[in-house]
């Protein structure tokens, strides 16, 4: 048995497993260490910090206080069918085509908009129609488009009002 001990500690293949299973732990850490960082770098960057666990303290606030005064709640939507219509001053060379949803601050509006629904067709339609290529091009053009809208729709409403007026689209030909 001494002389099977004196072999093995002579063998010079023994000590080449000690050393690869120190580099693959090696390895291994840095693998999982770069990958550590490369997570924390991606939220850096994007800047998503929402998966870090709730503390218990937030957990037991009801959820009424949970949400915050910048991102209120979302209204009822209501799509619009889409409008095309010839711009102003361009003897039909220039059309906009635009698809409206009217997002309401009560749901108890809803039928109310239903019931007006003609009406607020046509006053968008007549607005549309009346503006230029100049008027709805830039970004200010269109967020103008959209209050003038709003103020429109809402001379049609008793029991509630427009919070917001988005396009799904808008195509200027």
């Amino acid at each position: 048995m001494a002389e099977e001990q004196t072999i093995v500690e002579n063998d010079p293949a023994a000590p080449a497993p000690r050393n690869s299973l120190m580099n693959l732990l090696l390895v291994l850490v840095l693998v999982l260490v770069a990958g550590v960082g490369g997570y924390f770098a991606q939220e850096l960057i994007t800047g998503n910090s929402q998966s870090v666990a709730p503390s218990p303290s937030m957990q037991t606030q009801p959820a009424a206080s949970a949400q915050s005064p910048v991102a209120p709640a979302v209204g009822v939507m209501i799509p619009l069918e889409p409008f095309m219509v010839n711009l102003a001053r361009t003897k039909g060379s220039r059309i906009l085509k635009v698809t409206v949803t009217l997002e309401l601050n009560n749901p108890a509006v809803q039928p109310e908009v239903e019931d007006n629904r003609q009406k607020i067709m046509d006053s968008i339609l007549v607005l549309l129609s009346s503006k230029t290529f100049e008027d709805v091009y830039s970004i200010q053009g269109k967020f103008k488009l959209k209050d003038e809208i709003t103020t429109r729709v809402n001379r049609f409403l008793a029991m509630g009002h427009v919070k917001e007026v988005y396009f799904s689209e808008f195509l200027i030909q």
